[in-house]
Parts: structure tokens; C-alpha cells; sequence
């Protein structure tokens, strides 16, 4: 029968039908979710057969979660919306084997299809976790580091185009047709990346709440990436060293802040704030990461990425104090959460209630503290002169208490 109305193309019987069907003693077929997912979530302008498919995918979800041998979806999939969508990319001419085939409309199913990518991961991700058996992951399938890290870079381009607005397709809630011209400029633009983005970029940007929805699921995607294979600590350094050109591109601080604070990894975050920091000193350090090197940072640091002409100095120097407190936050988490040793060491670890592994460049005393600081009130007054604002005071006043009470436990 459900066969028959998907033949028909008959939306709202396939639906009926199939929540009738499914149990926790039925589930049907991964012919039938790719259906459901294809010619459904991705290829309908109805907002009720959006709303009821989405909610059908979630209930066979729920009762018999997705797994490498039985998900619906497939890389090349979820590629083609998000450039489709998210880079405003437009293929007139598929084939019909193509997994685009028919979504050329744009539908605005989009970013249910997104969330019920990321959830899939998710559950799939915990479960083997549980089993130990991450290398059986729908996760280490598409977003390995070591064996896909093409699909990776291809999540962290869609983040910085949904920070930054430029190309970023809001759904729709009617179908647009895209002439050839337009699809060729919008083509042309996005082969260019890393670039520079406009400064009216705050108005062709979605609103904000859409931008963050997006922006956390990448987010998620990443972190799962950096978390999937044996070294945490290797596969964050990789994606640190695809992120750090991009942003340092990013011309607008509420974008770079968006980035950053909406990033779950805390190591990840960790590392794409040392190479940022690292290409701001004018004497690199080769100290490796630790309490030492953030000291060195606040010392030797200069400005960190590229202004608008009309930025204040003092608020240049607000950032950076503002990113040496939030990289000092995240390494202690990276420390005391044993983030650099694998997901299974891990766990052995929290287990055991083994201690926080130090290094010997993590042993700074007060006094160290107090004359790097002293040192950057110093280069403070030679670039802004005195009274320093109150912000800046505030900002390097929490860096002090934040080290002082890392270095007090």
C-alpha cells in the first residue's frame, strides 16, 4: 500500500500509512526513509507535509535509530543542499540520477533535513560510543579526519558562509527560479573562498535566530569530527589550520565572536586561538600549548585580525584581551576534561578519577603573572596613551583573577 501512494506521489497517504505502520516492532525499509527524506522533506512547498515528515523521520529515529548499514541520507546528499542552500548554488540541468535531482525549486526543507542529519550522527555517535566501536560510526564514515577530511573542510566552508551571510540562502516560502546568469555569478563567487567578506553583509544576512539554528548544527558536526578518530589532539590541529584562513577574512568582530562562542569543542576552539595568536606575535613562540604560552601571548600578542577603518584602537586591544580570557577558559576545560586523550581513554580516565595531566610549562607563579601583565599595560600606553578605558580595565582585571585562580588549584 505504501508502495502504491508513493508511486502516485501521493504525500499525504504515504504519511498516513506509514504512521500507522511504524512500531518498535516495524520499521520500514531504508528505500522508504530515503523516500521520505528525497521526494518529502526536500521536495515539497507544503508546510504540513514538511511538518508531518520531519516528525515521521524523528519517530523512526526514536524507535530504531539510523546506523551506517540503514541511514537514508549519504554525503553527496547532504552536499548538494547545503551548496544549494547555504551557498545559493543552483544546478539547472540534473540528471536524474543525481541525488539533487528535482530539489532545484529550492523547498525550505532544508534545515529539517540539516537537524535530521546532525541528530542521526548524534545517536549513532553515543550509541557506538557506548560499544567502543566508533569505527563503525556513520560519523567516522563522513566526517573522519583521516579518511574523509574533504568532507570536513566542506562543513567548515558552510559555517563561515552562515556566519558571515555572504551567499546564504534563507528558505523560501515560495519556489524561485534561478536563470543561468545568476547561478554563474553566484557560481563564481563562491569557487573563491577564502574571501573577504563585504561590509553590507549585515544586510543580506539572516536573522539571527536562523543564522544561530545553523551555526550550532555545524558547529555540532565539527566537534563530532574532531572527537571521532583516535587523536582528538591531531584531528582539532588539522581543522584549526582550514578555519584560521577563513577567519582571519572575517572583517566584522560579532561574526568572529559568533564563531568562536558558538564553537562545542573546546580544544578546537583552544587551537584555532593559538594559531591566531601565534600569527599575531612578532617573535613566535615555540613553547607548546599551555599556561606559559598564553602568558607569552599577552605579552608579545599585537593586533589580532584585519578592522574596519573607522574601529577604534582601544577596542582592537578589547578583542584580543577579550579572545587570551576565552583561550585561557577553554585550556583549562582541555586540562581538567582530559580532551586531548581519545573518547575510550577518556572515559578510563573519569573512571579512574585520574588527575588533570600538567606539563611543565603549565608551573607559573604569581609573580610570573603580574609582569606579563605589567608588560602589556606597558605596550598599552605607548599605542593608547592614558586614561585607558574602563572596558579595558574590566576586560584585563578578569584575565588576572581568571590565571590567579587557575594557578591557585
Amino acid at each position: 500500500m505504501v508502495h502504491t501512494t508513493m508511486e502516485e506521489n501521493f504525500l499525504e497517504g504515504t504519511l498516513d500509512f506509514l504512521s500507522e505502520f511504524v512500531s518498535r516492532q516495524h520499521c520500514p525499509p531504508k528505500e522508504i526513509i530515503s523516500h521520505l527524506i528525497r521526494q518529502m522533506l526536500l521536495n515539497s512547498h507544503q508546510g504540513e507535509i514538511l511538518k508531518d515528515t520531519y516528525m515521521l523521520l524523528m519517530k523512526i529515529q526514536m524507535l530504531h535509530p539510523a546506523n551506517a548499514a540503514t541511514v537514508g541520507w549519504d554525503w553527496m546528499l547532504l552536499k548538494y543542499i547545503m551548496e544549494e542552500q547555504v551557498l545559493g548554488t543552483t544546478c539547472l540541468t540534473l540528471g536524474r540520477d543525481h541525488p539533487g535531482h528535482g530539489l532545484r525549486n529550492k523547498p525550505p526543507g532544508w534545515l529539517l533535513f540539516l537537524q535530521y542529519v546532525v541528530q542521526t550522527l548524534e545517536d549513532d555517535f553515543q550509541q557506538n560510543l557506548r560499544l567502543r566501536m566508533l569505527q563503525k560510526s556513520i560519523a567516522k564514515k563522513v566526517l573522519s579526519c583521516d579518511k574523509c577530511f574533504n568532507n570536513v573542510k566542506e562543513v567548515v566552508e558552510w559555517l563561515v558562509i552562515a556566519v558571515t551571510g555572504v551567499g546564504f540562502s534563507k528558505p523560501q516560502k515560495q519556489p524561485q527560479e534561478t536563470t543561468p546568469s545568476s547561478a554563474e555569478a553566484r557560481a563564481e563567487h563562491s569557487s573563491s573562498a577564502p574571501c573577504q567578506a563585504s561590509t553590507d553583509q549585515a544586510e543580506v544576512a539572516p536573522p539571527a535566530f536562523f543564522t544561530q539554528k545553523v551555526m550550532l548544527l555545524l558547529q555540532r558536526m565539527l566537534s563530532i569530527a574532531v572527537e571521532v578518530d583516535k587523536s582528538p589532539n591531531c584531528s582539532s590541529c588539522k581543522i584549526a589550520d582550514v578555519i584560521f584562513p577563513f577567519i582571519l577574512n572575517i572583517p566584522l568582530r560579532s561574526q568572529r565572536e559568533a564563531f568562536l562562542n558558538t564553537m562545542e569543542s573546546q580544544l578546537l576552539r583552544c587551537k584555532l586561538l593559538e594559531l591566531l595568536f601565534q600569527h599575531s606575535c612578532e617573535v613566535p613562540t615555540t613553547l607548546p600549548l599551555s599556561l606559559a604560552k598564553i602568558l607569552y601571548f599577552l605579552s608579545h600578542s599585537s593586533v589580532l585580525l584585519q578592522y574596519q577603518d573607522e574601529t577604534a584602537t582601544w577596542q582592537k586591544w578589547d578583542e584580543m584581551l577579550q579572545y587570551l580570557s576565552l583561550m585561557l577558559t577553554s585550556y583549562q576545560n582541555v586540562v581538567l576534561e582530559h580532551l586531548r586523550s581519545s573518547l575510550n581513554d577518556r572515559m578510563d580516565l573519569i573512571v579512574q578519577k585520574a588527575k588533570p595531566k600538567l606539563q611543565d610549562d603549565d608551573d607559573i607563579s604569581h609573580l610570573d603573572i603580574q609582569l606579563k601583565i605589567e608588560d602589556f599595560i606597558s605596550r598599552m600606553q605607548q599605542a593608547l596613551g592614558q586614561p585607558f578605558p574602563l572596558q579595558i580595565m574590566e576586560k584585563l582585571c578578569m584575565l588576572r583573577e581568571l590565571f590567579l585562580i587557575i594557578t591557585s588549584t
